[in-house]
């Protein structure tokens, strides 16, 4: 798997686990550890996002921003079979 792979896994792993936390968070939102644990994943997700906009093709269009070039029509498209 190379790093463009890696990255994706990341963060598809760490968007499910955010999936996860709104729905534990909608049926307990006083729970500050569970609120604490979203925070924290969202941050590493953002910033994960970030890095992989910056190295491949932004994956949403609020980080397609670039002094060069307009980069959003970069990405592959999903019937190219290798959106995530």
């Amino acid at each position: 798997m190379d790093n463009k792979e890696r990255l994706l896994n990341d963060i598809n792993v760490i968007d499910f686990a955010l999936v996860e936390l709104t729905q534990y968070l909608d049926t307990h939102p006083y729970d500050c550890n569970a609120m604490e644990y979203f925070n924290h994943y969202a941050r590493i997700k953002n910033q994960l996002m970030k890095e992989f906009s910056m190295k491949y093709y932004p994956l949403t269009k609020d980080l397609a921003e670039s002094n060069k070039e307009w980069r959003w029509g970069m990405a592959p498209l999903p019937w190219e079979g290798v959106c995530c």
